[in-house]
């Protein structure tokens, strides 16, 4: 699928989230693969509802923004004083989630390269009164963080996206702390799924066709030097595919 690694995903990929910020702008729900039929899959698979009781860390509007395939913060046991990266952040969910749950001497970290987004976020870190945040522009596959710089990297249905998963781990393992941990919530495809599914551009910005199977997400990880893997799935969001939590640690 060399054509698309190229700049033409990516910014295919940004376009597609850009529209997205815009809608969370005027109320609007929307969501990573809202395309798919929820009757397919049997409940709602992406977005806000699948926040629980974890929503009452972050204001509605960012909750309500959300793109994600599930709540990596609800797994990833962060503690006061912890610095915390989420990569694709979107409209900040995670990211204040996270901060109020590492204050008040950590520090919570979005990286996005969608300007749109990084303006909804912050707007709603404001309305928020969050102190300790921090939204960056840039890649996730650049990360324009120093080395061992942070304890814990999320990320919310992000992931798949990218036409360079190794160098997105690569990179992870980078900015991680010794000890530090990983843990997200992406999409997982089943190994059977099919070649026209892994091909639809579509389904790629959507979440599904960019998608590792769980035997290459380990493989990665452990090329990436990350140890102690676990990827659990949590629900389907596609007949070939399910969203799993995804937990790994910098030894």
């Amino acid at each position: 699928m060399a054509e698309l690694t190229d700049n033409t995903l990516r910014e295919t990929v940004r376009e597609k989230y850009a529209a997205a910020a815009r809608k969370a702008e005027n109320a609007e729900s929307w969501s990573c693969c809202a395309e798919f039929d929820a009757a397919e899959v049997g409940e709602q698979t992406f977005g806000a509802t699948l926040y629980g009781d974890e929503a009452a860390d972050a204001p509605s509007a960012a909750v309500n923004a959300s793109l994600g395939c599930g709540v990596p913060t609800a797994v990833a046991e962060l503690h006061d004083g912890e610095v915390v990266l989420d990569l694709g952040s979107g409209a900040g969910a995670d990211v204040l989630i996270s901060a109020r749950r590492v204050a008040p001497n950590g520090k919570a970290i979005g990286l996005d390269m969608t300007d749109e987004m990084l303006e909804v976020a912050r707007r709603n870190a404001a309305h928020a009164g969050v102190g300790n945040v921090e939204f960056v522009k840039g890649y996730i596959e650049e990360i324009p963080l120093p080395d061992e710089s942070v304890d814990v990297v999320i990320s919310n249905c992000v992931i798949n996206l990218s036409g360079d998963k190794q160098k997105v781990l690569d990179e992870t393992a980078r900015v991680l702390r010794s000890g530090g941990r990983f843990a997200v919530s992406d999409v997982i495809a089943d190994p059977d799924m099919d070649e026209a599914t892994r091909a639809d551009m579509a389904a790629w910005t959507g979440c599904i066709a960019g998608a590792l199977t769980e035997e290459e997400f380990r493989a990665a990880l452990s090329a990436a030097g990350l140890t102690d893997v676990e990827i659990t799935e949590t629900h389907r969001v596609h007949e070939h595919a399910g969203s799993a939590i995804i937990r790994a640690r910098k030894p």
